[in-house]
């Protein structure tokens, strides 16, 4: 059977959830363009995967990326992952360049994927699932403008929505917000930080969340299972029980 998207485009592929989302991907029989900044990690990727992994090193906020992946590789899937570890510490403990860290990473390339979906376009029946967090709903104090960018991830979604839906393109777009879980990078940073500003230790920590604790392979199975829906687009609060529709 084909796969349901011959070509995917999964950025932040190095690691942790864009990592699990490329082997989710590549075990239904989809082509992956995997991009990250780290060449080392992502040949990882590759001797693991095999050519059915398409490496590419480089910055995915580059809005020149964005659009000369599209037009060479021609995806019917995006997997807007990539972002930065928040600097973790209380506001006024923050400078301008920390607080926005997450502003020129995680929304800038989100921006810039989503404007090239759109402008070059996509395809009709592509899809855009765009990670979000949990932060944008209930905030995160220790890491900066962290819950914010996700929140304007969550709206970028909404816009380019609209905005398909108004030229008849076909496309469709959701947000992802996970739950913190020590299973993603970004979200072990946020686990350490909170877990020593309640004096606990890491475990202790986690054990008082939200249970079952989200882990990657849970991330990767809901970006299938929320791409493959043919429904509307919509955003899903992702938690160790899997995907729930938001609003």
């Amino acid at each position: 059977m084909s796969p349901h998207f011959p070509t995917a485009v999964v950025t932040g592929a190095g690691r942790g959830f864009g990592r699990a989302i490329a082997a989710a991907l590549v075990a239904e029989g989809t082509g992956v363009v995997g991009i990250a900044r780290t060449e080392r990690e992502l040949r990882a990727v590759r001797d693991e995967l095999g050519e059915r992994f398409t490496p590419v090193a480089a910055d995915a906020t580059d809005e020149a990326l964005a659009q000369d992946v599209i037009r060479r590789h021609r995806p019917s899937l995006l997997v807007l992952n990539a972002g930065a570890p928040p600097h973790m510490a209380p506001v006024h403990e923050q400078t301008w360049e920390t607080f926005s860290r997450n502003w020129n990473a995680d929304t800038r390339h989100v921006f810039a994927w989503t404007r090239a979906a759109l402008r070059e376009p996509l395809a009709p029946g592509s899809v855009v699932v765009s990670m979000s967090s949990g932060a944008a709903l209930a905030g995160s104090p220790l890491s900066g403008g962290y819950a914010s960018a996700k929140a304007a991830v969550r709206y970028l979604r909404g816009y380019a929505a609209d905005e398909a839906q108004r030229a008849g393109l076909g496309i469709r777009f959701h947000a992802l917000l996970p739950n913190m879980t020590p299973a993603g990078g970004v979200g072990s940073v946020a686990v350490d930080g909170y877990a020593a500003r309640q004096g606990v230790d890491r475990e202790t920590f986690v054990a008082g969340r939200e249970q079952p604790v989200l882990t990657a392979d849970q991330v990767a199975k809901a970006v299938l299972e929320v791409a493959q829906d043919p429904g509307s687009d919509a955003e899903y609060r992702l938690a160790g029980t899997g995907p729930h529709p938001i609003g």
